[in-house]
């Protein structure tokens, strides 16, 4: 059992008394995370081959292409035109992968200081963006000419902004201490 999976475990047992909950059911839990990414303008067909390429292999599952769904023609942009990929992890997978991306990857940031509260919204979601995919072990550091941004999604079932907060803190988010 990794350390991501013992604090999602024990989350009840270290927030029931700060929030005051009655129940095990009570106490916030991670749903789901969700990594996307966009194409944008990319017309290269060896990028656009690539990016479902690299998100499989730091995801471990395939992503499924997400396309427009109304044609803009100031954006040069038809209806089905597929406009971004993106990966939902669940279960085991999603451990996995926030095990790794709490522990190895986000470390590996140039100049990371933390991440900052505000991108907890009040639903209890946290959204990351992520400049560069090559924080990842799996992407090999030789390819560097396609890099590309990627925004990862952690889904709660928080009920508001402050308990969502202390969730992610639990579990191994290193918010910026201001």
């Amino acid at each position: 059992m990794n350390i991501v999976e013992t604090q999602l475990k024990n989350t009840y047992t270290s927030l029931k008394d700060r929030f005051g909950y009655i129940n095990e059911r009570q106490a916030p839990r991670l749903v789901k995370v969700i990594v996307s990414v966009g194409v944008g303008s990319v017309t290269d067909k060896e990028k656009l081959t690539l990016i479902p390429q690299r998100i499989m292999t730091i995801t471990g599952q395939k992503p499924s292409p997400r396309s427009a769904k109304k044609s803009i023609a100031s954006f040069k942009v038809r209806q089905g035109t597929v406009v971004g990929y993106a990966v939902t992890l669940r279960g085991a997978r999603m451990i996995g992968f926030l095990e790794k991306f709490l522990q190895v990857s986000l470390p590996r940031t140039r100049d990371f200081k933390g991440v900052s509260m505000s991108i907890v919204d009040d639903m209890g979601n946290l959204t990351l963006g992520i400049k560069e995919h090559t924080i990842f072990p799996e992407t090999s550091d030789e390819e560097l000419r396609n890099v590309f941004g990627l925004a990862i999604t952690l889904v709660s079932t928080a009920k508001n902004k402050e308990e969502a907060i202390a969730f992610y803190d639990h579990i191994g988010v290193p918010f910026r201490k201001d």
